[in-house]
């Protein structure tokens, strides 16, 4: 049923929650410009090279390990301040770190708060949203990710041309970071965005579905009627909250461990984790090595990744527009038989190309392809549905454990994605990431309900009733 909804105020407090995303995919995408020289400047080794990677995604693991207890506990806002305070730590200890150990304490720091924010983000959208615009205000969070990196991209690439026309400028502050040493640079302007972030969620309330766990009601109430522009549906959604808080009479774990709840996060670890595994984020940290290892140079590596990131913030754009009228599990559907040919179809290049002839267009043609079947399809998908799944008493606590499934295979990714690539060739590498699509799609047709249109009280008595 459709209400009476003060979409701009619900539009606005979304935007805000969504420059998390923004922050996240920024410190995510932002490492790929910077690795060759970090490398060169450290001597590091590879595993050194690789731990400069992963590090952060350490800190993401830890950060999705204590952001459902924080947002339980703390609240939603209160826990997107904190992340954005470890940002705009991480980015100017970054700029002014004194050696390698520093710059990775501070990588840490960061990926802390990717990990807080990858939760309570979308999280947070999701309660302060209605039936018939939620997919595609959650998957405002999704867009600004894409954003995030496509600015990181266009950050390297414009701050890399800037030190190259500088080199040899005078001996400052400003030509240290932005020229001598200018990966310094395309990590600490991460702190404007940070701090922005920081300022602008003051102006925004707390979630109303958690003040309603916190009995908090007269609160929620007045939060509610700002959304639905009415007393009396404010009124309406506050009974329904309580009335499925009134049936859940388990503690957290309790509840949590109750079978319909446990097969739904068992889900939400499964595609959380196998979608790593599907060759995104090697795409997105590895982007301008595999272009490089295709016989590319360095400038033009990275502004092909600059097209990677503009086609998946475009088509990011497409799949929001969307998601509420095709549904979540269609777009799962087109989307990842798309990224199957894709992936063999890269494959394929990198077994044949050189003795064919065939011009490197190819391989960005479908790496491009590739990225749009992704963004409009588990991209999308992915952070809404861990957002609607779970109860709203334990949703940070099922969240946190989906998201730090994710952050796992975020990490194995990022460690083992140079190993695969050495090991089992481009191509096979490739081929893996195809393979691994078929059991993603199999668990979302056959374990997934459908919950485009639906209440999150809804999908949470669908979940209450399963048994098995």
């Amino acid at each position: 049923m459709k209400s009476s909804v003060n979409i701009g105020y619900v539009v606005f407090l979304s935007v805000v929650a969504a420059l998390g995303g923004f922050l996240f995919g920024y410190d995510t995408a932002v490492i790929s410009g910077t690795i060759a020289k970090v490398t060169a400047q450290f001597n590091l080794d590879t595993m050194s090279s690789g731990w400069y990677v992963g590090c952060a995604l350490i800190g993401s693991i830890v950060g999705v390990l204590f952001a459902g207890i924080l947002s339980d506990k703390l609240g939603r806002k209160r826990t997107m301040i904190l992340s954005a305070i470890l940002f705009s730590m991480s980015a100017i200890g970054c700029a002014v770190c004194a050696d390698f150990n520093q710059l990775v304490v501070y990588r840490i720091v960061g990926g802390v708060g990717i990990g807080v924010v990858s939760i309570v983000s979308p999280l947070y959208i999701s309660e302060v949203s209605v039936a018939q615009y939620r997919g595609r205000l959650v998957s405002l969070y999704q867009l600004a990710v894409t954003i995030g990196s496509l600015g990181a991209y266009l950050m390297n690439y414009q701050l890399l041309m800037y030190a190259e026309t500088h080199a040899g400028a005078a001996d400052n502050w400003f030509n240290w970071i932005f020229v001598n040493e200018v990966w310094r640079g395309m990590l600490g302007m991460e702190t404007l965005p940070a701090l922005l972030f920081f300022v602008i969620v003051f102006f925004i309330p707390e979630s109303p579905r958690w003040l309603i766990v916190r009995n908090r009601e007269e609160r929620a109430v007045n939060i509610l009627e700002h959304i639905y522009s009415s007393s009396k549906e404010a009124l309406v959604q506050l009974n329904e909250t309580k009335s499925v808080l009134t049936s859940e009479i388990q503690s957290e774990w309790s509840l949590l461990l109750s079978p319909g709840i446990m097969k739904a996060v068992i889900i939400g670890v499964c595609i959380a984790i196998l979608g790593q595994f599907m060759g995104v984020n090697a795409v997105l940290y590895y982007g301008p090595s595999i272009f490089e290892g295709a016989g590319l140079s360095g400038g033009d590596s990275l502004f092909y990744q600059v097209l990677v990131g503009l086609v998946n913030t475009l088509t990011t754009v497409l799949a929001l527009a969307i998601i509420d009228k095709v549904g979540r599990k269609k777009l799962v559907y087109y989307g990842v038989s798309g990224m199957i040919l894709s992936l063999v179809l890269i494959g394929f290049y990198f077994i044949a190309g050189e003795s064919w002839g065939i011009s490197s267009l190819f391989l960005l043609v479908f790496f491009l392809f590739y990225v749009f079947c992704c963004a409009v399809s588990i991209c999308a998908v992915v952070f809404v549905l861990l957002s609607e799944m779970y109860p709203i008493r334990v949703r940070g606590l099922a969240m946190s454990i989906a998201g730090f499934a994710l952050w796992i295979g975020t990490y194995l990714i990022g460690q083992l994605t140079p190993w695969m690539l050495q090991n089992l060739t481009p191509a096979g590498t490739f081929f893996l990431f195809a393979a691994m699509c078929i059991p993603y799609m199999l668990i979302v047709w056959k374990l997934v309900p459908e919950t485009t249109g639906k209440s999150l009280e809804e999908i949470e008595r669908y979940w209450m009733k399963t048994k098995n």
